[in-house]
């Protein structure tokens, strides 16, 4: 009887909430209706893509279902008296804009994982022809590599989506922007979210102009408004004082707070969810495909099918180039997991794997093929005439029009066949099957003009590709798991640098 009555009020509570979300969510009649006009108000969109091209969308799986991919864009725009007092410098008013932060959210098709990676703001990339929605000007596309958070400043968000678009290849669904105003009023309407530092720490070394106001006791502090902003922009005093550490900072918040909504009883009183509303759709800019409060509330109940434990955040592979970064070998395959709806959290059963092209291949000995060195690494010489001797295993293969390149050795991680054109495709794919290279390693490419095989530093000896090479494309092999957080796990504590103390 005990069981059944609390089965029984458990019921309740459930219909209780499901009828407040749908007067105050749906807003179906009088006063709910009104605010729900007013939420829809409050929204403000911008164009998803200023781009000229779009990345294809998924092909759905045997259920007919498909990714959902989203970008989360950090603005760090002063042009107003809060932003403003919350940013910092004068200077910067009248500035266009910067993505300061940048991360890519993909919802697996069957709902199950949620993967999150960063993109640090000083990462070097070609930015794409972007057109103004307002003013109609056109920003082209960019000569050599800027830091890829000036995209923002070309017509707005949607530069930013074509940016991410044109590096990945991933077809993205919906951006989702914010400033600093916003940050610290949805902090404020969450009611706080814990994180944690090893050590006694300040955003500022003492005597230092360089850093942010943030002061926390060592362990966990639930930080909200104000302090929740100083943390998500906080480099100085985190690890290695690094973009890339700062992401890891908010990596730790983005994963406390999702566990804060799931566990305390926001949604179950109708004054916080009143609040949580108006301040969230007073905050968050998205794209035009998300203008109305339903368009909304449908992704949140998409959004939080995954349980934590299924959730993964990491920050896209990387090398420093002098004070910035740029995408490794290894970011590509991460974009190709992200392609193939693979979980970043190696739990999957499904498996990254390329289908063959529906181009067919010309006779192995009409395909022409060129053959470059490119096994040069930071700190290994290149292997001499490793280009030739690829070549010649080729043509034992029966590839008789392969030749070498003679140009100086070039330093790429993952050996590639690139091709120009879908037309090529096809022999691309025959090139290394002859070798045993994998086809995810097959890529199209507009900077060679025919099918061309890049020799890279993970195979510098041999005729054949080596398999413990060619079965490298994988979440284990693709991520750096030290920059890799679990959803689920609460205990990771942000490590504080000696001169951050007090």
């Amino acid at each position: 009887m005990g069981r059944r009555s609390a089965r029984s009020k458990r019921s309740r509570i459930l219909r209780w909430i499901t009828g407040v979300l749908a007067v105050l969510v749906l807003g179906t009649a009088g006063a709910g209706y009104l605010w729900y006009q007013h939420l829809n108000n409050n929204i403000q969109t911008g164009k998803l893509s200023l781009g000229e091209h779009r990345a294809a969308k998924p092909t759905p799986n045997a259920a007919g279902q498909t990714p959902l991919n989203i970008l989360l864009i950090g603005s760090d725009d002063r042009n107003s008296k809060e932003n403003l007092r919350l940013g910092g410098h004068k200077e910067s008013v009248g500035a266009a804009p910067l993505a300061d932060v940048q991360m890519l959210l993909h919802l697996s098709a069957d709902r199950t994982n949620m993967s999150v990676v960063s993109m640090p703001r000083d990462t070097l990339v070609k930015l794409p022809k972007c057109t103004d929605p307002k003013t109609g000007r056109v920003y082209p596309e960019t000569v050599g590599r800027v830091m890829t958070n000036t995209s923002l400043g070309r017509g707005g968000p949607g530069c930013t989506v074509a940016t991410w678009e044109e590096i990945t290849g991933i077809h993205i669904d919906h951006f989702m922007m914010v400033d600093f105003t916003g940050v610290v009023s949805m902090a404020d309407a969450i009611g706080g979210v814990p994180v944690c530092v090893d050590a006694n720490m300040t955003g500022r070394r003492a005597g230092s102009d360089e850093g942010t106001s943030l002061k926390l006791e060592k362990g966990t502090t639930y930080i909200k408004g104000e302090q929740a902003l100083q943390w998500l922009r906080t480099r100085h005093g985190f690890e290695d004082g690094s973009d890339i550490a700062r992401a890891k900072a908010q990596h730790m918040y983005m994963s406390a707070m999702v566990r804060q909504l799931r566990e305390n009883a926001t949604f179950s009183h109708p004054g916080r969810l009143r609040t949580l509303a108006e301040k969230a759709t007073d905050a968050v800019k998205p794209d035009d495909g998300l203008d109305t409060v339903k368009k909304l509330y449908d992704l949140s109940n998409e959004l939080k099918k995954p349980s934590p434990k299924r959730i993964t955040m990491t920050t896209m592979p990387f090398v420093y180039e002098g004070a910035r970064v740029a995408p490794t070998s290894a970011a590509d395959t991460l974009w190709k997991l992200l392609r193939d709806d693979v979980a970043l959290d190696g739990k999957d059963a499904k498996k990254a794997t390329a289908q063959t092209s529906h181009d067919p291949a010309a006779a192995d000995d009409k395909i022409a093929v060129q053959v470059r060195n490119g096994t040069r690494t930071a700190t290994t010489a290149a292997v001499p005439g490793r280009a030739s001797a690829v070549r010649q295993a080729l043509i034992g293969k029966g590839f008789t029009q392969a030749t070498s390149d003679g140009s100086p050795p070039l330093a790429v991680d993952r050996t590639v066949v690139n091709y120009p054109s879908a037309d090529l495709e096809g022999d691309a794919q025959a090139v290394a099957k002859s070798l045993g290279i994998p086809l995810s390693s097959v890529k199209r490419s507009t900077e060679v003009s025919g099918v061309t095989l890049t020799v890279g530093a993970d195979w510098r000896t041999g005729n054949m590709f080596p398999k413990d090479a060619a079965d490298a494309d994988t979440p284990d092999k693709t991520l750096d798991r030290s920059q890799t957080q679990n959803g689920a796990d609460s205990g990771q504590c942000m490590h504080v640098q000696p001169g951050y103390t007090w």
